[in-house]
């Protein structure tokens, strides 16, 4: 029954472990998640930059595994370049090993205060920001609580000979010993699918006296390669950069661990001269108050020296993981839609991905109109340019489905409302750019009605070119505030807005006017109306895409 109550109980504090671990996750990402979409947004080619990235996503996440599959999936999509990728994943082993030192606090001490602070904003607050702020610290005493429940399991085992003669391999001081247990770090943590939580089990089972403090620093270590199996998964049916991105990742580690194997022993004596409570120290009721702290240390020290040794070499490994895994015979597209189901990412990564791609829409919509402009302003018909017209909007189609799909799915995922409602604001950002697309193809279809020798000229082909210049300068002007992240002065673009349609209704005055002294025929008439109503809505479908890049880059909660 004794090995029976072990296995429970550990299950148990496990489980709290985990849920303390997702309650923290999410909400640390519901309190700062434009935070973490403009992070993203400011990874450059610069190598330092995307460390930066990698560090700060991942201590807000709290999760190298979430920010390495999302960096995966940014390579998939086209988002990011390979070099990009694995400076990011450089930086997500550092953030990760700040869930080491919040673990290596006295758990029995802050375990039941985190929740009671956290329990009131969390279920009573009406501020949703104090509501996640609560969710998060709620989740961090239960990550107190989850690994005391975990000691209290691992405590019969320091008396267990059966127990200790089936691990005596692991425990000894020599290569081997070393060798095994990171082999043992590594499958453990494949199967569980997570180092942080592998990482509270070692700091639980070395805190007991139950393994010695070598071998849950090698079991760290083997943790470190076994927490890359989550990102090769995720490159499963990527494309051909995505998988170099987590082969980047595991090579990486692997490689870190092997150098670090050549100076093990420096590499403990190192870490004791930095910290000088003595980690096996044994206190009166067995357990050994300091080796948490060390353990925490040697996470840190190891992935922030491995870090520095290999960024110097970012471009030579990458080159490695390309020579591991060449290109296909076929030429490859990226896509939206990387990782199956999207509600498996983080919102705010999900969001700044989906606005990348908005942001190819609204530069597709803008070729679609200064080709349309040359189709129009051309001595001759040109069927070319308008199959080409026609193609640009099949393509803003093709977006606009997947960004609003992609989304929808997003939107399952817990989130703050404030990120619902920008979640929403892109969904509408999309329908409209699409929007504007349908009506250039339709502008540009009614130049096929002047083929038969109707012709536009005059003023009203004068006027007609101001009007096209002057709404696509009005369009500009809109899609600045989703380029640029710029604030939109709303009274000025209603004001235009409202002077562009007063301009479209003289415009068709003027030209009946004409019509009526026989200076057109009355099939131009029409077709000109056509015209100018496309150009309206247009003028309409940008001003109703302004209110949404508003409230896309609004600051209230």
């Amino acid at each position: 029954m004794e090995a029976f109550s072990i296995i429970y109980t550990m299950l148990g504090g496990l489980g709290i472990f985990f849920f303390g671990m997702k309650f923290m996750s999410d909400g640390l990402q519901a309190v700062a998640g434009d935070v973490i979409r403009k992070i993203i947004n400011s990874i450059t080619s610069n190598r330092f930059m995307a460390v930066g990235v990698g560090l700060l996503v991942t201590c807000i996440v709290q999760s190298s595994s979430v920010t390495t599959v999302m960096t995966v999936g940014f390579v998939n999509a086209g988002l990011m370049n390979l070099t990009q990728a694995i400076g990011v994943i450089f930086g997500a082993n550092i953030g990760t090993t700040i869930t080491g030192w919040i673990i290596s606090v006295k758990v029995e001490k802050y375990g039941l205060l985190m929740v009671a602070m956290g329990f009131i904003p969390a279920l009573f607050s009406k501020s949703n920001r104090w509501q996640n702020i609560g969710r998060a610290l709620l989740g961090v005493g239960l990550i107190f609580i989850g690994l005391q429940t975990m000691s209290g399991a691992f405590v019969p085992l320091r008396s267990n000979q059966a127990f200790l003669d089936s691990i005596a391999y692991f425990s000894g001081d020599h290569y081997g010993s070393y060798i095994a247990s990171i082999m043992m770090g590594c499958l453990l943590t494949m199967i569980v699918q997570s180092s942080s939580a592998m990482l509270g089990i070692t700091m639980a089972l070395a805190s007991t006296g139950v393994i010695p403090y070598s071998t849950a620093i090698c079991l760290v270590m083997g943790e470190n390669i076994g927490t890359t199996i989550t990102a090769l998964l995720a490159s499963v049916g990527a494309n051909v950069n995505a998988k170099r991105a987590a082969r980047a990742h595991a090579c990486f580690n692997l490689f870190g661990v092997i150098v670090m194997l050549f100076f093990v022993k420096p590499y403990f004596e190192l870490i004791d001269s930095l910290i000088p409570l003595d980690p096996r120290f044994v206190a009166p009721d067995g357990s050994r108050p300091y080796v948490s702290q060390h353990i925490a240390l040697a996470h840190t020290l190891f992935n922030v020296s491995a870090t520095l040794i290999f960024l110097p070499f970012v471009n030579q490994l990458a080159n490695f993981v390309t020579r591991l895994t060449p290109d296909k015979s076929e030429k490859e597209v990226p896509h939206l839609l990387v990782l199956g189901d999207p509600g498996n990412m983080l919102p705010a990564a999900s969001m700044a991905q989906a606005e990348s791609e908005l942001k190819k829409m609204k530069e597709i919509v803008a070729r679609m109109y200064k080709l349309n402009r040359e189709f129009w302003s051309a001595d001759e018909y040109d069927p070319k340019m308008l199959a080409k017209i026609i193609d640009y909007e099949r393509i803003t189609d093709n977006i606009h489905k997947e960004i609003t799909v992609f989304l929808c799915y997003v939107m399952k995922k817990p989130m703050s409302h404030h990120q619902s409602e920008q979640l929403q604001a892109m969904i509408r950002i999309s329908d409209e750019l699409e929007s504007v697309a349908d009506y250039i193809e339709r502008l540009a279809n009614y130049r096929d009605r002047f083929k038969g020798g109707e012709t536009l000229s005059g003023e009203s082909r004068e006027e007609f070119f101001q009007f096209l210049d002057e709404i696509w300068n009005f369009f500009h002007l809109v899609a600045g505030g989703l380029m640029n992240g710029d604030e939109l002065n709303m009274s000025r673009i209603e004001a235009k807005s409202h002077e562009l349609q007063l301009w479209a209704d003289s415009m068709r005055e003027k030209h009946l006017d004409r019509i009526s002294k026989g200076t057109y025929l009355p099939v131009t008439a029409l077709t000109y109306s056509d015209m100018v109503v496309a150009l309206r809505k247009i003028r309409a479908h940008s001003f109703l895409m302004a209110g949404a890049i508003a409230n896309f880059h609004s600051k209230h909660e």
